[in-house]
Formats: structure tokens, sequence, C-alpha cells
């Protein structure tokens, strides 16, 4: 039984080598549906692994007082839509002498600038560092963490000290083969004494989270003085038990702050990082259809593809088939060895486009700093919808020859 089975084999390779331009041409229909799937699921995974990183390195226990909601509702045709004031330094430092909630962490912060070019001794970068002014919460609240040195204290905020916070890029490019604690900055002008380094975070979407300064927030506040700046709240609760009474608790003390009355909405969003990943996740679900669509489409002529070189390879055969039937082949013997040619090629299709996808996606994931993972899932669906096309194209081709009388077939031209 074995040896009959190899041999089917054998002789279905040996076909597919006689048709090699219609197999090539078959495998790669089948290899573009696949490579579709794969590709996109895999760059929609390096992007949701992104987002989920960021955002759950601030932690579930954390949330966001901001001008606007993450999310943005549709409004009909002639319908005006809200615009939010600014959060603005009176309000954010009204919230700080206001809130009072146990076992939460406040942090306040702005970014000045993302052009910002910084000098060190006769070393300075391209105007592309982000300078941020925050008070001593900031690092802790935003899920970063100290590759050397120490963060801003309390101190360091309330006395308006010229001290920064490095990021890990930034201390290469300035820093190089020196250790940066102690060393003096400039930026813009100012002279900041760097007491820390952040270890590295990565790019999201084009933005370099690594060419950073951190600096005491009224600092940043004099060197950047451009009107309607909107500042940022992160609240971080030490018990997760306590998140919605610290949340409410934030909701009434901000609504105090911008003198709502109870009837009126807020003028203001709040956000949680576990929300934003929900809510990236599912819209990242509408990209994971489109690539099951698409690769259906795709797949699907690829079937039709697949069954049709079968039909002509039976009626190319003919005389063989009538041969082996002479010879006393059964039916089930002509029926797999057809079958296993579809299996074959199928399965080949779907190695191409499997391989072909993964480096897309990881193509995709490298130029926008996303965090590639190996789609596992996808791959294994591929193998399953690969595996799948070749029984269903397979199947009609193979019962055709397995049915066709032996006589008729010795006398076929």
């Amino acid at each position: 039984m074995f040896g009959l089975v190899r041999e089917n084999i054998h002789i279905a390779f040996d076909s597919i080598k006689s048709q090699l331009l219609r197999t090539i041409l078959t495998v790669l229909i089948i290899a573009i549906g696949i490579t579709a799937l794969v590709g996109i699921l895999s760059a929609v995974s390096a992007l949701e692994n992104t987002i989920s990183s960021d955002f759950s390195s601030m932690g579930s226990n954390t949330f966001n007082i901001q001008r606007y909601e993450f999310t943005t509702q549709r409004r009909g045709r002639g319908e005006i839509q809200k615009v939010n004031p600014i959060i603005s330094y009176r309000n954010v430092k009204a919230f700080e002498d206001n809130y009072e909630f146990p076992g939460t962490k406040t942090s306040v912060s702005f970014t000045g600038t993302r052009g910002a070019e910084v000098k060190f001794e006769n070393k300075k970068t391209d105007p592309e560092v982000t300078i941020i002014g925050a008070n001593e919460n900031f690092i802790q609240n935003s899920g970063l963490k100290l590759d050397a040195g120490r963060e801003l204290n309390f101190f360091d905020v309330q006395n308006n000290s010229n001290l920064c916070i490095i990021g890990s890029d930034l201390n290469k490019a300035l820093f190089e083969n020196v250790n940066p604690i102690g060393k003096t900055i400039s930026v813009r002008g100012v002279k900041f004494i760097v007491i820390g380094t952040l270890e590295a975070k990565g790019a999201t979407f084009g933005n370099n989270q690594d060419l950073r300064v951190i600096i005491p927030i009224q600092n940043a506040r004099s060197i950047f003085t451009l009107p309607n700046i909107n500042y940022d709240i992160s609240i971080m609760v030490e018990n997760k038990e306590m998140l919605e009474g610290a949340q409410d608790q934030a909701i009434l003390t901000f609504r105090n702050i911008r003198g709502l009355n109870p009837v009126e909405e807020n003028n203001f969003g709040l956000e949680r990082s576990d929300d934003l990943i929900n809510r990236i996740g599912s819209i990242t679900i509408y990209l994971e259809y489109a690539a099951w669509i698409i690769s259906i489409i795709t797949i699907l002529g690829s079937s039709i593809a697949l069954m049709n070189i079968l039909f002509v390879s039976v009626t190319e055969r003919t005389r063989e088939i009538g041969v082996r039937k002479a010879l006393g082949a059964k039916k089930k013997t002509i029926a797999f060895q057809f079958f296993m040619e579809a299996l074959i090629i199928g399965q080949l299709g779907g190695i191409l486009g499997i391989i072909f996808g993964v480096l897309i996606g990881l193509l995709v994931a490298t130029l926008a700093d996303f965090n590639f993972t190996t789609p596992w899932f996808a791959m294994f669906s591929a193998f399953a919808i690969s595996f799948l096309v070749a029984v269903i194209s397979g199947l009609m081709p193979a019962l055709k020859a397995a049915k066709l009388d032996p006589i008729e077939s010795l006398r076929y031209e």
C-alpha cells in the first residue's frame, strides 16, 4: 500500500513537471490569495502589538483627562460639531489643587515642541527633538522607565530647577561613550543638567519617543510661550478597585473647574488606557475582515484555475488512464493520483503565499516601526485554506478520471 502511494506521488510530480507553465501560473494564483491574507493579517497584528504595548505600559489603573474623547461622533449634514475648549494651565493648576482622592497621583504635562535642536558642547541634534514640560509624576504615570539616574521630584518642579531627563536615542546621539548624568545640554539657549536617561521606547507612527527631553513644567512654560497650549492630565490609582471612584471624582472636579451646570454635557474627554486598546482592536477587526474577503475572492479564482488545469490534465492523459486501467489499476488508484496532484499544487501555492505574506508583513512593520510578531494564526489558516482549495478543486477531476471507461479511453486520440 505504501509503495502504491509513493508511486502515485511520483507520477503526480512527473505530471506537474510536464505542465510546468500552467502549474506555475496556478501556484501563483493560489499564492496571491494566501499572500493577501497572511500579509494583511501580519501587518494588522504588528499594528495591534505596537499600540497595545504603548498603551498597556501606562497600566490599566491609569486614566487621562483630555480635550476630546478618543472617538469622534459622526454628525449629520449641516450639524455643527461641538468644539471643546483647550485644557489650559489654569485648568490643570486648579485640578491639581482641588482634586482629592486617596491613593492617586496626578501628572500634568504639555508638549512644547516636536522640532527642537539640542546641543552638548560641540555636538547638536537635528531639529526633531520633542520637549515635554511635566511635573514629578509624569514618568511613572506614562509607563516610562529610567535606564540611569533619577526622576524629577517635587522639589525640582517647585523650584523650577534646570534639570532634565533625556530619551535613549538622544543619549546615543550626544553622549556616545560618555556618561550623560551630570552633563549640561542646551535647549533654545537654556542650560539643563541631565539627571536621568530613559529606557528605549521605540517609535509609533513615525513619532520617535526616544528623541525627547523632559523638563520641569514651569521651565517649559517660560521657554514655550505660544498661546492656546493644550495640557494633558493623567491620574494613576494605586488600587485598581478604586478606579471608578477616582474617575467619578475627577469628572466632578473638572466639571466644577469648567463651570458646567448639572444639565450641561462634559466639554472634555476622559479615557482609560485599556479602553483605547479595546477601541483600537474594534477598528483593526475591520482590516482583518477585509483581508479575509480579499483572500477568499482571490482563492475562489485560484480554485477554478486549479480545477481547470486538472480537467485539462485528465483530458490530455485519457489514453494513459485507459492503459493503467487495462493493466488493473482500480478507480480509487486513478482518483488518488489526480487528487494528489491537486494537493501538491495547492500546498505549493500555500507555502509560497505564506512566505510572501510574512515578508510583506515584516516589510510593513519595519517601515512603520511596528512590533512584528510571527502570525501563527494566519499561517495555520493559510495552510488550511490551501488544503481546502486543493480538496475542492481536485475532487471533481479525480472522480472524472476514475469513472473513464478503459476501452473508450484507449480509443482516445
